[in-house]
């Protein structure tokens, strides 16, 4: 099985965090992609970074001719370029877009940055909170009584990021094998969470969406959208938001729509959220699992990592699964004919060096030269 993607041969320069997300779901459908590491010490153990499954690895210093001219014989023979550093130091290098271009007129140079490639901002350093926090993403997530709170870094990372490189990529790609000509994906995290905040910023505007967290329909201020502690301290999720639904819901809870406040008045939220929480108190989440069960209330319990992994659902859709001797997203989405796969574990940095170098076709006199100028580095040794 070797993915809708196995023609399409990319070159990630390594990084970390939405770059490599990158690389490693279009490898996850078959896209061989080379990553050039270099000398330095992976942060993981290799065999817990999940983003780089499916990938091979080669070692290059990239500050040694060889090592340059062996990183734009892999450009030339690519389809795609995967960098996420901030603007300038891949230029520095000699491996920015212009010289990638002219060792392969139809590469796809795709670039991950948090702030663009310009702007006051683009040569700042950041994470992802920062980049969430200049959108107004934020600022909208959380309680008005605590600072905002950080949603992991699914939001900028890899929701913002990562996955909006990807796409660009196949796009761009895309047309390239029409027109034959490449160009450069300037991907930034800015831009991302902007247009994931489409619907945010038309309620700002429309007047519906208030400047105060936990006030709004799916931010937690809503009685039918949002979490519940149970009586064993666990928490349930509601998202009850249709009329069918928040039926359902008061049924489930015991209650009679006329004989609470009217939840079209955000007025009466404070105390429908306040009575909901009482009853939610009364029992333990298993309890509210059997007692929801069947009933189209919006309901589901919040897990923690590990016991989704055991949860009947996700076994039954084989959301994650074993490889490597470690548990694993399965990867996503599933296509009927091609699904994507895990056919490789993460590789130790450079430990494929001398194959790709003779899959890839390098010249025989390079990969000589990188021998004698010590500038395809061997792999260290494994860790557990």
């Amino acid at each position: 099985m070797t993915g809708p993607l196995s023609d399409l041969r990319i070159v990630e320069f390594s990084a970390q965090g939405p770059g490599p997300f990158t690389g490693g779901l279009l490898a996850d459908f078959g896209a061989d992609v080379i990553r050039i590491d270099r000398p330095a010490e992976p942060l993981l153990p290799p065999r817990y970074d999940f983003y780089n499954r499916n990938k091979r690895s080669i070692a290059l210093n990239l500050k040694s001719p060889a090592g340059r001219e062996a990183a734009l014989a892999l450009v030339a023979a690519a389809d795609v370029v995967i960098e996420g550093f901030r603007p300038g130091v891949m230029d520095k290098l000699g491996l920015g877009h212009d010289a990638c271009a002219a060792a392969n007129p139809r590469i796809v140079y795709g670039s991950m940055t948090g702030w663009g490639q310009d702007g006051p901002m683009a040569m700042e350093a950041g994470h992802d909170i920062n980049y969430l926090a200049l959108t107004g993403a934020l600022d909208a997530i959380g309680y008005p009584d605590r600072p905002p709170a950080p949603p992991l870094n699914l939001v900028a990372d890899l929701g913002g990021g990562g996955m909006y490189l990807a796409f660009g990529i196949l796009a761009a790609v895309h047309e390239s094998r029409r027109s034959g000509q490449g160009q450069r994906v300037d991907a930034a995290m800015i831009d991302g969470v902007s247009h994931l905040m489409s619907a945010f910023i038309a309620f700002t505007q429309q007047g519906t969406w208030t400047d105060r967290r936990a006030d709004n329909i799916v931010d937690g201020g809503s009685p039918d959208y949002g979490c519940y502690e149970t009586a064993d301290g666990k928490h349930v999720a509601v998202g009850a938001m249709e009329p069918q639904f928040y039926a359902a819901l008061l049924d489930v809870l015991g209650l009679d729509a006329a004989d609470i406040p009217d939840r079209a008045d955000r007025a009466n939220w404070p105390a429908l959220k306040q009575l909901f929480a009482e009853r939610f108190r009364q029992r333990t989440r298993a309890e509210w699992e059997a007692a929801m069960a069947g009933r189209d209330a919006c309901f589901s319990p919040v897990l923690s990592i590990a016991e989704a992994w055991t949860h009947p659902q996700m076994q039954a859709r084989g959301v994650h699964v074993p490889f490597d001797g470690l548990v694993h997203p399965a990867p996503a989405p599933r296509l009927s004919r091609t699904p994507g796969s895990l056919r490789r574990a993460t590789p130790v940095p450079g430990e494929n060096g001398r194959e790709i170098c003779a899959d890839w076709n390098l010249p025989q006199a390079l990969r000589e030269r990188l021998d004698s100028e010590g500038a395809m580095l061997q792999p260290a040794p494994a860790q557990g």
